[in-house]
């Protein structure tokens, strides 16, 4: 389709700049992931061409820089450093419980796009309203479904 050949050539050139090692790994990766937006969601898939439930579309991210994560969602509750809220920085995973917040567990994630101090944006495949890959605030809703940040990338520039 022409939207998928549109971000396809979007993501080679971030792909090629990244392999220049211009640019922190972290800062390539999300701007790789942004250029996923309007993928529609899709439950257990990992594939921009079909679609991305949440840890799908991380997964594939990832995995276009040659690293692995996990692939559901609750087997990164355990996977990579922990780090404060206010420290998260692009390229980091903000992780939430499911829709059910009274159940602490994972079950929805994104990537951290900004932090500005005040408020952070985070790059993710929702099944709700906005239906597929989307950036949104750190709101309310997802306020109270928070769980933590984690660090995949260890780098000293990010």
């Amino acid at each position: 389709s022409e939207q998928w050949d549109i971000i396809n050539s979007s993501a080679d050139s971030i792909l090629n700049e990244y392999h220049s090692g211009k640019r922190s790994k972290a800062a390539e990766l999300t701007d790789f992931a942004e250029t996923l937006k309007g993928i529609s969601y899709r439950f257990g898939a990992a594939d921009p061409k079909h679609g991305f439930d949440c840890s799908g579309f991380i997964n594939y991210v990832y995995k276009q820089f040659d690293i692995t994560v996990p692939r559901t969602s609750k087997e990164f509750t355990n996977f990579a450093k922990e780090i404060k809220l206010s420290e998260a920085k692009r390229g980091d995973l903000i992780l939430f419980t499911g829709t059910d917040s009274t159940k602490r567990v994972v079950g929805h994630m994104g990537i951290i796009t900004s932090n500005n101090g005040q408020s952070h944006e985070f790059i993710h495949s929702t099944s709700g309203k906005a239906y597929g890959v989307t950036i949104t605030p750190l709101n309310r809703y997802y306020q109270g479904r928070f769980v933590k940040v984690i660090r995949v990338l260890n780098e000293d520039k990010i």
